[in-house]
């Protein structure tokens, strides 16, 4: 199989069987058939092939982004204006996105970028309370029930054909810590390397873009 019919099955599968906190809902993605649609010719696209590639992990998917699209960091303006992929999805910008995306293209655009790298997230699947986007980690019950979940999912991703010799960690505070602990408990990588969260360099770090930009594309080499 290719990385593209690996990806699109294990998104397929994805499900959580843990008792969640109260008021905390599954934010799944892949029940919806203009989403699997859409994500189906993103991954035809860009990973039909059986080439090595390196993990990239976000935290979970929000709303706006890959809880629309079904692509991490891949918003429906970015998927049909950048990946030539219409769809009838609003096209509302999503920050995180936008900087990924300006990254891919100062890395050397998308061919170049997907075809060394797989960006999927700790949670493949995201959260909402009070239909509000919620971080698998702002919650310590959630951050606990998820466990089984991410170590899973990460066995089954790395058997897509993932590099273990690195993974890069989106997220350089409670992100990484959580990766840290898992991969100290299972070996998944010989080594991680957090960068700045996306979100929080275009809230925060703005007037600081270039900068991060080269760091992250001399971090990715």
């Amino acid at each position: 199989m290719t990385w593209a019919e690996q990806i699109i099955a294990f998104n397929q599968s994805l499900k959580i069987d843990a008792r969640l906190p109260k008021g905390v809902a599954v934010l799944n993605p892949f029940t919806d058939s203009v989403t699997l649609d859409l994500a189906k010719k993103f991954y035809f696209t860009y990973y039909n092939d059986n080439n090595p590639r390196t993990l990239i992990l976000g935290i979970n998917p929000g709303r706006f982004g890959a809880g629309l699209t079904g692509v991490p960091f891949t918003d429906p303006k970015k998927l049909e204006e950048r990946c030539d992929i219409a769809n009838t999805l609003p096209k509302k910008a999503e920050l995180s996105a936008d900087f990924i995306w300006m990254m891919i293209d100062a890395y050397g655009g998308p061919e170049k970028f997907f075809g060394r790298y797989y960006i999927s997230s700790i949670s493949p699947l995201g959260f909402t309370r009070n239909g509000k986007n919620l971080n698998y980690y702002d919650d310590k019950g959630l951050e606990q029930a998820i466990v089984p979940f991410a170590v899973n999912t990460l066995h089954e991703q790395i058997g897509f054909g993932l590099k273990t010799d690195v993974c890069y960690c989106l997220g350089e505070g409670k992100n990484i810590q959580f990766l840290s602990r898992l991969n100290e408990a299972h070996h998944f990588f010989k080594t991680l390397i957090p960068l700045p969260h996306p979100r929080f360099i275009m809230q925060y770090r703005r007037k600081k873009l270039n900068e991060f930009l080269q760091l992250y594309t001399g971090k990715l080499g």
